[in-house]
């Protein structure tokens, strides 16, 4: 399998991380103009369970280093199995809801505070499972987003209403939890060869990806049922959107997977609270496609654009501070 080995190329794995997480939502507001979101989100799940396989039966596979992907699904212990799976369980619950905030509130308020509260709280979780890097550096990093978070929030809640930000904080408070179950299952401290019963990341990314699909029976079928907003959807209405429609929303879960192919990678070598902090630097990016792109901030005061500034300028700040906390 495909192992990388430098902190710098694991920076830049992170990066991509970054643009793809922030990235992704983009497809549900294009398919906002036809489809309803819990009818996107069954197409952007089967994008994730599809990408996590072809990933693994191909860099996962190839290479004489490690374990191939086939061989080490085959030999994963029941308990890192069900600690990936339920890493898996724990995503999709907090992701609908990060959904569910996107289409009540755009995704310039959504990412700042649902992904913004999981960074603050997710890197403590990992780096206290995990310790790996300067602690000093890397949680003032954090907080100098968390910041930059909280200045997105500031302008935006202004004009939205009040659901959207609560149903965002749950979100939130969810997502910090579900990596910290998946690195469990890892070891990413001996990718060559690793340990008996544990997986490497390509593996645990599949089975993450089988908790996310099964999970959505669920979670997904009670949202269609009781939806925030709108009325409830039925399973036939998925079945007549057009192959387009489809295609969009299976295009979102393939970009959300491969940023998170490479935050698993790049675990290994930069470790799984930086490779997290910088992944969830999504919210800078999701906060500029929703403000140059979609135009949610479209005629804002002069003090508006202000605070915007300086959410850039600390989230720049942040994101340098993490990475030398890693070289450290």
């Amino acid at each position: 399998m495909y192992i990388v080995n430098s902190y710098t190329l694991a920076i830049i794995f992170c990066f991509i991380t970054m643009i793809c997480w922030g990235s992704w939502g983009n497809t549900q507001k294009l398919a906002a103009k036809t489809w309803r979101y819990e009818l996107f989100y069954w197409d952007y799940v089967i994008g994730i369970v599809l990408f996590s396989l072809i990933w693994g039966l191909t860099l996962g596979s190839t290479g004489e280093a490690g374990r191939g992907f086939i061989q080490d699904l085959l030999q994963v212990s029941p308990e890192n199995f069900w600690s990936a799976f339920l890493g898996g369980v724990i995503f999709n619950a907090s992701n609908i809801l990060l959904s569910a905030s996107m289409s009540l509130a755009g995704m310039s308020v959504a990412f700042p505070i649902g992904v913004g509260l999981a960074l603050v709280l997710g890197v403590f979780v990992n780096y206290f499972s995990v310790p790996k890097g300067d602690p000093v550096i890397l949680f003032l990093g954090v907080f100098l987003i968390g910041i930059a978070s909280g200045k997105v929030s500031k302008v935006s809640g202004q004009s939205t209403r009040k659901k959207g930000i609560l149903v965002a904080v749950c979100a939130g408070i969810l997502m910090a939890f579900f990596y910290r179950f998946v690195a469990a299952a890892m070891d990413l401290e001996n990718l060559e060869a690793p340990t008996a019963g544990m997986m490497p990341p390509y593996s645990a990314l599949f089975v993450f990806a089988i908790g996310i699909f099964i999970s959505n029976f669920l979670f997904n079928s009670l949202l269609m049922r009781k939806p925030f907003t709108g009325v409830p959807v039925a399973y036939s209405q998925y079945f007549k959107g057009n192959f387009n429609t489809h295609l969009v929303g299976v295009l979102g879960g393939i970009i959300w997977a491969l940023g998170t192919a490479c935050s698993y990678i790049a675990a290994g070598k930069a470790g799984a609270a930086i490779s997290y902090a910088l992944g969830q630097g999504a919210t800078m990016v999701a906060a500029l496609w929703g403000l140059f792109i979609w135009k949610e901030f479209k005629g804002a005061s002069k003090s508006t654009n202000l605070l915007l500034t300086l959410m850039l300028i600390l989230f720049i700040s942040g994101l340098v501070l993490i990475i030398v906390s890693g070289g450290s």
